[in-house]
């Protein structure tokens, strides 16, 4: 497949999500997603802190140098930045983040591939992780919905299961 004139080297290096409170994100992205915190910025004059979360693959690390780890960090496919505006998770006046699945529509999902759907299911339920789609819900079978402290939306999926629910469609 050709590529638009200008575009070759383009790459989806990041999606971001706001959050309220950084810890609780950083915990659920790390702990049940099993993502790696690559980099923390802090912003103090404009009151705001960006987290950026990648999986690495077997064997890679971070650098420790900070120019290597920035050049890491931009050059690479499909980062997750977390923004936290500072305050707002103590301001017991903040309703929250819009997570788009409501209406007025807008932002869907993220999606996370994993090998085994189930199991990965499994894992979240034991964790008392929240579900907005569970495997056994609407019409697709293979996918399943879970949310984040913040309520955003993020797939469960795996290349195996949307094969077989292509294939089955004809």
């Amino acid at each position: 497949m050709t590529r638009a004139e200008g575009t070759q080297g383009f790459v989806l290096n990041q999606t971001m999500l706001r959050v309220r409170d950084p810890e609780a994100s950083l915990a659920f992205y790390t702990e049940v997603l099993g993502m790696t915190l690559l980099q923390r910025l802090d912003f103090e004059p404009m009151r705001f802190s960006l987290f950026f979360l990648a999986y690495l693959a077997e064997g890679e690390t971070v650098p420790e140098d900070p120019v290597a780890r920035a050049r890491f960090l931009f050059d690479r496919e499909t980062t997750l930045e977390l923004t936290h505006n500072w305050g707002t998770e103590t301001d017991p006046d903040f309703a929250g983040y819009h997570n788009g699945n409501s209406a007025p529509r807008g932002f869907g999902h993220i999606g996370i591939g994993v090998p085994d759907v189930a199991a990965a299911c499994a894992r979240f339920e034991a964790l008392g992780v929240p579900f907005a789609k569970r495997l056994e819900d609407g019409a697709m079978k293979t996918i399943a919905f879970i949310t984040d402290p913040d309520g955003y939306w993020i797939e469960i999926l795996s290349a195996m299961g949307m094969a077989a629910a292509i294939a089955a469609q004809g």
